[in-house]
């Protein structure tokens, strides 16, 4: 009898094997590989996911790819589409895809995937030029507002909105956070949207002629009013040396996710090196300290992982 179970349990591992699975650790069952769906590599995404997956692929002992991609929408597609397994993305992005509204409206909700944590605010930051005051002197601009489809486009739209700026009172370019900074160095537009982590290493490339605009309190908060996903911050004036002064602005929050088919004690393994190796990332990201296992569960509008469940619990 017990050759025949040993037998049995034999067929059942090789089985998984075959299928792409192993053993590993505390963990129990994992996939052979796992793929972080990052962002453009001018931004905070990209330096993020590739130390995570450095520190992933160390701790856990598998091959940890990280994903360039196009931000937000396109990570939670490249998690419906089964391309990649973990990704990052906005908070007011997943409440879209997880309900099937506005950039989300026309492929329908997307519900096979959950937040393992949120990370830290992604600061929605409008660069221009120093002759530029506010945002209502935006009219009549050439203005990059992110790529199009992208959660900082969306950003910008809300955030034009609140001033009562539309497409039609601005000339409109589409361009990512690298070509942003590029086309504004070469004088080409006077200024763009960026929604990211604060330094942002394409904005910290600009020299002083630039600015960042401050958003209003009444604005922020008819903002926050009608989108309850923004919250108010304060970019510090050390952030960016060259350009020098602390702006009042408004943020959505940067969250790792995770498809539904990640099992429980895999998610949680990916949280607990997540927080054990805080000061390795924060190498990449200088402001990591925002990351505690408080923050990492505000402003989550979409339910959490069970993995994520059980580590917060223990924790």
């Amino acid at each position: 009898m017990r050759k025949n179970v040993g037998i049995q349990v034999f067929l059942a591992v090789a089985v998984l094997l075959f299928a792409g699975y192993r053993f590993f650790g505390s963990a129990g069952l994992a996939p052979a590989k796992l793929r972080i769906a990052t962002g453009g590599d001018s931004g905070v995404y990209y330096a993020y996911g590739n130390a995570f997956a450095e520190i992933l692929e160390k701790r856990m002992n598998i091959p940890v790819a990280a994903i360039q991609s196009g931000g937000s929408v396109d990570n939670i597609r490249l998690l419906r589409n089964g391309r990649a397994e973990i990704a990052f993305a906005q908070n007011d992005i997943m409440t879209y895809a997880y309900n099937g509204t506005d950039l989300f409206s026309t492929e329908g909700a997307f519900k096979d995937f959950s937040a393992v944590a949120g990370l830290y605010p992604e600061i929605c930051q409008i660069v221009a030029r120093r002759e530029i005051g506010g945002i209502s002197d935006l009219r009549g601009k050439r203005v990059s507002v992110g790529d199009e489809g992208s959660g900082t486009e969306l950003n910008a739209i809300q955030i034009l909105g609140a001033y009562g700026i539309s497409y039609t009172d601005i000339s409109v370019d589409h361009l990512s956070f690298g070509a942003s900074v590029a086309a504004f160095r070469d004088g080409k537009i006077d200024a763009f949207f960026c929604t990211a982590g604060v330094p942002t290493p394409a904005i910290s490339e600009l020299g002083a002629d630039a600015r960042i605009l401050s958003v209003g309190d009444a604005h922020a908060q008819s903002l926050i009013s009608q989108y309850p996903f923004y919250s108010r911050q304060v970019i510090p004036s050390d952030a960016y040396p060259a350009i020098g002064e602390e702006v009042a602005t408004v943020a959505v929050k940067a969250t790792l996710i995770a498809s539904d088919k990640l099992g429980e004690a895999v998610v949680s393994e990916i949280i607990k090196i997540l927080f054990d190796s805080r000061d390795e990332i924060g190498k990449v990201l200088p402001r990591n300290d925002e990351l505690t296992r408080g923050a990492a569960v505000e402003g989550i509008p979409i339910p959490l992982h069970p993995g994520a469940e059980k580590y917060f619990f223990e924790n």
